[in-house]
């Protein structure tokens, strides 16, 4: 199957995740599951999201698909997940090794893409997501991870955050 089809295919699932989840923790599981699952690239999907009142700002890891982590919690300022929330600007990292942002969880990982996840208009959390091959976020994969964090977002903003 051609890519762009997969992802499009995705996405329509995605949408009805979004439509079926009656919580945002629960589209985050049921997100991370099936991206993990689904795309054979993303070989470690996860939600950091921000500590409300932490000081200083701190990233929590919420659900996630794959190894465990030693990095359960993120300062603001520190790594790619740090530079994506801090910006709130997607990050693409095609050689994780090139990149001194970079905090090693896996020798493994070989790319990243970490994109911010926006409650109206202000950065709450961000999808991260580990490949172990380099420079396997494509344009079209940025698109459906991007898309999978607004979905977050709207269910966020859906339930008050």
């Amino acid at each position: 199957m051609p890519v762009a089809r997969r992802i499009e295919e995705i996405r329509l699932e995605l949408n009805a995740l979004a439509q079926a989840a009656s919580t945002a923790q629960e589209l985050m599981q049921t997100m991370a599951k099936l991206l993990h699952e689904r795309m054979l690239k993303y070989n470690w999907v996860g939600f950091y999201m921000l500590e409300p009142g932490a000081q200083p700002p701190m990233l929590v890891l919420g659900a996630f698909e794959g190894a465990m982590t030693p990095h359960t919690r993120i300062p603001l300022n520190q790594g790619i997940c740090g530079a994506a929330a801090s910006s709130g600007q997607t990050v693409v990292v095609d050689d994780v090794n090139s990149d001194p942002r970079y905090l090693a969880c896996s020798l493994e990982t070989k790319s990243e893409i970490v994109v911010p996840v926006f409650v109206r208009g202000k950065v709450v959390g961000e999808l991260d997501i580990d490949s172990h091959f380099a420079a396997a976020f494509t344009p079209e994969h940025q698109d459906l991870v991007q898309h999978c964090a607004m979905l977050i977002g709207k269910k966020l903003e859906a339930s008050g955050q």
